[in-house]
């Protein structure tokens, strides 16, 4: 004990000695020099403390969502398993799960797993993709691209709502139309579907516009004012794509999500 005692009172010593030449030194240096150097390190410490929270926080969360009946279902299934599932799923809940996407399922190294929320595209269901966009990476919008005319105001309105929300303009969450079912003959041409919906979408603005401040107090305005409507106008990267979920043609779904969701 008697050597442990000495042990500790010596460690005693050299902190104490330590500390009395730190003071020293610190008394040395001009006290304008000290405060710089103090709010240097002070900053240094913030920006690191930030980068390693906004790191450990960055979403890993893509909202796949549009019209029922247009094929998310069979999306999200073929991303996740690399099957299609047939028929459709209707739900009061969406479908969700938190997965590797099938194609990188055999990669070796590091892949960072995909939170993919299917949300239901009944009119009555839409609140629920409230819930989603606050932590979503990036939303797919799916359109079909073989029922398109006749689904056309419908679509445009939905796709409108989620371009003025106050989340998804704040956050500049990206968005990919997703043109679905394109191995059909009939099918509409993404670049078809493109200028239908912004021509939609610029009558949708003006008769918006005409709403009072109270019915809209959370949705941004789009477009330019005095120009026709493009997504390039939009706060954030607006992209549209051609797939086909029952043929399993969804690379570019794929590279929207590692885009926006690094492995």
């Amino acid at each position: 004990m008697s050597k442990l005692t000495e042990g500790m009172e010596q460690w005693k010593k050299e902190i104490e000695q330590w500390l009395h030449r730190g003071i020293e030194f610190l008394q040395q240096i001009p006290p304008p020099q000290l405060y710089a150097a103090c709010a240097v390190l002070l900053l240094t410490t913030t920006l690191l403390l930030l980068f390693q929270l906004f790191k450990r926080t960055k979403s890993n969360t893509i909202v796949l969502t549009g019209l029922s009946g247009s094929g998310k279902t069979v999306l999200f299934y073929q991303l996740r398993d690399g099957s299609s599932h047939q028929g459709t799923v209707t739900s009061m809940e969406p479908n969700e799960d938190t997965f590797v996407l099938h194609s990188e399922s055999t990669k070796k190294g590091k892949v960072k797993p995909v939170h993919l929320a299917d949300v239901p595209g009944h009119s009555r269901l839409r609140p629920k993709l409230e819930e989603f966009l606050p932590q979503a990476a990036g939303i797919v919008f799916v359109v079909d691209a073989l029922d398109f005319l006749s689904n056309c105001r419908a679509v445009s309105e939905y796709l409108y709502d989620i371009l003025t929300k106050s989340t998804v303009v704040k956050k500049k969450i990206p968005v990919l139309i997703c043109c679905n079912k394109t191995d059909k003959v009939t099918a509409h041409t993404k670049e078809f579907i493109r200028k239908q919906l912004e021509k939609e979408i610029d009558k949708l603005r003006t008769s918006r516009s005409a709403i009072s401040e109270a019915d809209v107090t959370n949705d941004f305005t789009l477009g330019v004012p005095g120009e026709a409507f493009a997504f390039s106008q939009c706060y954030n990267k607006v992209t549209v794509a051609e797939v086909s979920g029952l043929a399993g043609e969804i690379s570019p779904v794929e590279q929207f999500i590692r885009e926006h969701v690094k492995p």
